[in-house]
């Protein structure tokens, strides 16, 4: 469906999951420390490019909010939806706290399993509203299965 762009909420959608994402950031900077020296798995990324994929995610998440906030559907599809993605959301901000604060890497990786299925929830929730918007969480939605790899690796390794 093709609607003009409001800039106003396309900003604040924007601005939702990269402050969700930065808080969570800010309040993992020590433990960020510690991860540098726990053991990983092979194929792990370097240290540099989570903040990088994560704020292209976020982006994305964003962008799809915004196109199922104004696609015109009835507000109890698009709030259902959002509520769906907001539960994500959620989720997403205390995984790096009890993953990287709190070192509960078993418990982390419950909360990504956790994740995962909001995901993919929310991602066929915004298909059947918005096409592109649950495409745009494909991305996402891969790098969730590429980070529960990695939790579990290093869970495995520094037990």
């Amino acid at each position: 469906m093709k609607h003009k762009i409001r800039y106003g909420p396309l900003a604040i959608s924007l601005l939702i999951p990269l402050a969700v994402g930065g808080f969570s950031a800010f309040l993992t900077r020590d433990g960020m420390e510690y991860f540098k020296i726990v053991s990983k798995p092979p194929l792990s990324p370097p240290a540099w490019l989570f903040p990088v994929v994560w704020t292209i995610l976020y982006v994305l998440l964003g962008w799809a909010s915004y196109l199922v906030w104004a696609s015109g559907v009835s507000p109890a599809r698009r709030d259902r939806a959002l509520t769906v993605y907001g539960l994500g959301l959620a989720v997403n901000f205390l995984w790096p706290i009890v993953f990287f604060t709190m070192r509960f890497y078993f418990t982390a990786f419950l909360l990504l399993l956790l994740l995962w299925v909001l995901a993919v929830v929310t991602a066929l929730l915004f298909s059947c509203i918005e096409e592109k918007a649950g495409k745009l969480l494909i991305p996402y939605i891969v790098w969730l299965t590429f980070a529960a790899y990695l939790n579990v690796g290093v869970w495995v390794l520094n037990r």
